[in-house]
């Protein structure tokens, strides 16, 4: 059982009231569709931690702040000598990973996940 259950953000409802009493442009649907698949992504790893059987903490969408750094992990599993942070992502197609970072195959680059959960990592290291 979780620690902390996670909810819709501010932002997503936002865009979800938007999208149904207005015509959103196209970049904007596109930014609400990711917004609202970004959140699917956590529920269906929420479930997949529900089912964890050893004695753990399990913290969903935990935000932190450190020397004026907010910043936000998605799930922060505690077990008895290790702290695992995650980072979700729910993206849709083929992708590669090579020294320069994540790559679709057919489309844009996307930001490297990588680069967030250490970042993360790090402000967690300094705050413990």
């Amino acid at each position: 059982m979780p620690l902390k259950y996670r909810s819709e953000s501010t932002e997503l409802k936002i865009m979800r009231a938007l999208n149904a009493r207005s015509n959103l442009s196209s970049k904007e649907k596109k930014y609400y569709f990711k917004l609202e698949k970004g959140y699917q992504g956590e529920l269906m790893f929420d479930l997949l931690t529900e089912k964890l059987q050893s004695d753990m903490f399990v913290i969903n969408d935990l935000c932190l702040e450190i020397n004026d750094t907010v910043f936000q992990i998605d799930t922060l599993i505690i077990a008895q000598n290790t702290i695992y942070p995650f980072e979700i992502k729910n993206y849709s197609g083929d992708y590669f990973y090579d020294s320069e970072g994540f790559h679709k195959i057919a489309g844009n680059d996307i930001t490297n996940p990588l680069d967030q959960i250490k970042r993360s990592k790090l402000l967690l290291h300094q705050l413990l």
